[in-house]
């Protein structure tokens, strides 16, 4: 990779930090696009900030950005240009079981959150999940690990790498049909869920936060009766009609449904070796080791 392609690329990558892409026109300006989608135009002499009178401005805000995170981030960038293009190479591909196996752990850690939010996030997330696993197979590709210690370590852990389904709802519990019928019908003309289960659900240990009862495994015991079978009928992020629950009639809100992910020994044997051979070499995830393997030409070069 040549120095003027990285430099031509490194103002991207620094604004990104602060959540801000910058694109540079003709008439010495640059036009932010904040996280709303606004757009603002503002000149390399403009000031972005004033604190009682003493202005900051754009130019100085970039010479900050490049002196504290530039080497940082242009790293992280070709670290992830070098697996990328190794694992190509390599033809190193990731099952998609475990892609979403990890998505699932992830969606677990998170509460409540919008179609679009998940969305953008799930990209997110995917990508990292990618890059995680083509780097520890190209950091341990070389590394022997015999075959009774990999089928003994499966069989000690294999539920580990299995996953139960799982269901990510809130739910609106009120005391009869009648005010369910009324909260149905505010939902149908635009209501939030959140805030009409703040205002009517009897479920105080839940109300205050929407009525989310978390991503829960079906065969928990803490998952509520009757609510699977309404779940199976739905699309995710959407709410159901009103129907008869243990503690009266309830209304839910699937986020997100995740069927059971099983594996067999030949299908997660390449993933208990990876994370065996990392454990035995106390190596870290870090990408620098594969430079040399190509032609790395880079600003901070030595």
């Amino acid at each position: 990779m040549s120095k003027k392609l990285l430099m031509g690329i490194i103002a991207v990558l620094l604004i990104t930090n602060v959540a801000t892409l910058i694109f540079k026109d003709s008439k010495d300006q640059v036009v932010l696009n904040e996280e709303d989608g606004e757009e603002k135009a503002v000149s390399n002499n403009e000031p972005v900030a004033s604190i009682a009178g003493e202005k900051i401005i754009y130019t100085d805000w970039m010479k900050e950005l490049r002196e504290v995170h530039g080497e940082k981030q242009l790293k992280t960038m070709v670290d992830r240009h070098v697996v990328e293009k190794l694992a190509e190479e390599k033809d190193i591909e990731i099952n998609e079981k475990v892609i979403e196996r990890e998505l699932a752990y992830l969606l677990a850690m998170q509460g409540a959150m919008t179609e679009a939010e998940y969305t953008a996030a799930e990209e997110k997330w995917r990508d990292e999940i990618i890059y995680r696993y083509q780097l520890e197979f190209l950091l341990t590709e070389d590394i022997t690990v015999p075959e009774d210690e990999i089928q003994t370590y499966y069989e000690g852990y294999k539920n580990q790498y299995n996953m139960s389904a799982a269901m990510q709802l809130s739910h609106i519990l009120v005391e009869n049909k009648d005010t369910a019928e009324k909260v149905y019908e505010e939902l149908e003309a635009g209501a939030s869920f959140e805030l009409l289960a703040q205002e009517y659900s009897l479920d105080k240990e839940t109300n205050k936060d929407g009525g989310y009862l978390g991503f829960i495994n079906t065969n928990s015991q803490f998952f509520p009766n009757g609510y699977e079978e309404v779940a199976n009928g739905m699309e995710e992020h959407t709410y159901s009609e009103p129907f008869v629950a243990d503690n009266g009639v309830a209304i839910i809100y699937l986020q997100q449904a995740v069927p059971a992910i099983e594996f067999d020994y030949e299908e997660i044997k390449p993933y208990v070796k990876s994370e065996l051979a990392l454990h035995k070499e106390k190596m870290t995830l870090n990408a620098e080791p594969l430079w040399e393997e190509l032609e790395i030409d880079w600003i901070f070069s030595e």
